[in-house]
């Protein structure tokens, strides 16, 4: 008999903030200092969680993108949005997000405000 999969470790992120949008025509200081935010506040929350990557090899990231609206968004600009975040997860796990293998989607209802909820595991979802 096999063991069943560990659940995966969950941490919910605030939405990308509108300058980091590939879309964004704003100048170039600005979203720099979105990014720079951004990449913080996903540290933090990160940290706060306790989530703790603790084995060598792939960290699989299932990424959910809850909108804040009922708008049509394109999950490539989605993406490119998050990569500040994705950077503030792997500070705070103190390893190298080349070792992320990533999973993202649109979840399928809005949610006030926007959230991303990323799950981390150890094996593929």
């Amino acid at each position: 008999m096999t063991e069943p999969l560990p659940e995966p470790m969950v941490v919910y992120l605030d939405w990308p903030p509108a300058a980091l949008s590939p879309n964004a025509r704003g100048h170039w200081s600005k979203r720099a200092k979105a990014a720079k935010q951004y990449r913080a506040d996903c540290h933090h929350l990160t940290l706060i969680s306790k989530i703790k990557v603790d084995w060598p090899g792939a960290v699989y990231l299932c990424v959910t993108f809850y909108p804040p609206d009922k708008r049509s968004r394109d999950d490539d600009n989605l993406i490119a949005g998050f990569k500040a975040g994705r950077d503030g997860i792997a500070d705070a796990l103190g390893i190298d997000d080349k070792r992320f293998i990533v999973h993202h989607r649109i979840g399928a209802y809005p949610e006030k405000g926007g959230k991303v909820r990323v799950a981390l595991s150890k094996e593929p979802f």
